[in-house]
């Protein structure tokens, strides 16, 4: 593997996942997405899919969860989804191969918004991808928290919460910020 400390990525994998819930630990990823942009945001690929989890497990997770109790037409679209996807394995070497495919140093910056949180299902689930990420992430809400704080820009978000749409929402906010920040 390549020293982490030392490699300056090129390319950005802007990445969403829909959970069960937020636990890392116990929650199960369910739909995954990612986009591989270079520094001028081009995209330079996508890929997205359902995960194939246990029905049952994962609507007692989803049960267990207020904010998926309180949408039940998009909890049951990733339950439904969940069930007609590849299993978590073949996902996760899909998006390896996907890293592989897009990354020359064969490391990316990992992006989102709260990006950490879907770290951690990364730690938690899919090992080999983690392998792949650079020790560092490039997370829209931090930037969120200062532009609305120190120059009151608000980006407007549909929050679909559906992993494509939330990637391409990420990108178009960072796009936002860094157009009108007064640097």
């Amino acid at each position: 593997m390549a020293d982490l400390k030392h490699v300056n990525p090129s390319t950005i994998l802007w990445l969403d996942m829909e959970m069960t819930g937020l636990r890392p630990t116990t929650d199960r990823i369910v739909e995954a997405a990612a986009i591989a942009t270079d520094w001028d945001f081009n995209e330079l690929g996508v890929i997205t899919s359902g995960v194939g989890q246990n029905e049952q497990t994962i609507k007692e997770l989803f049960n267990q969860n207020p904010w998926a109790a309180a949408r039940p037409a998009e909890t049951q679209e990733l339950i439904d989804l969940s069930r007609k996807s590849p299993a978590e394995p073949q996902v996760e070497a899909a998006f390896v191969q996907f890293v592989e495919q897009h990354a020359k140093e064969n490391i990316v910056l990992l992006a989102g918004n709260s990006i950490h949180q879907d770290r951690q299902f990364i730690r938690a689930w899919w090992p080999n991808l983690e392998a792949k990420l650079h020790y560092r992430m490039l997370d829209v809400s931090a930037w969120k928290v200062v532009m609305q704080a120190k120059f009151g820009l608000e980006f407007p978000k549909k929050e679909t919460h559906r992993a494509l749409d939330d990637i391409r929402e990420s990108i178009a906010e960072l796009k936002f910020y860094l157009e009108r920040a007064k640097w």
